[in-house]
């Protein structure tokens, strides 16, 4: 099922890590239609990231893949990345 999915992770240099959007389009087109960037308004290194239609196994496959690792250290992206989906109420 595709839903919006939030994810919420620190960074050791947002400056690097904004550079880094287009791998991160990348990374992520093939799971989502789109993803929107936010930034804590108290914690420059800390980003939200709102990705829409997405799938969250796929999702969640992709930033967890090992492989991806690499990718993460060039962004200076800090573990742990927290998934989090809406509830229906």
């Amino acid at each position: 099922m595709k839903q919006t999915i939030v994810t919420r992770h620190k960074v050791a240099n947002i400056d690097t890590w904004l550079k880094g959007h287009e791998d991160r389009v990348r990374l992520f087109s093939s799971v989502v239609s789109s993803f929107r960037t936010f930034q804590d308004t108290n914690d420059p290194n800390s980003v939200v990231l709102v990705f829409e239609d997405a799938d969250m196994e796929k999702l969640g496959a992709i930033i967890n893949d090992p492989k991806n690792k690499a990718i993460k250290d060039k962004h200076t992206v800090l573990e742990p990345i927290v998934l989090s989906m809406q509830i229906e109420l």
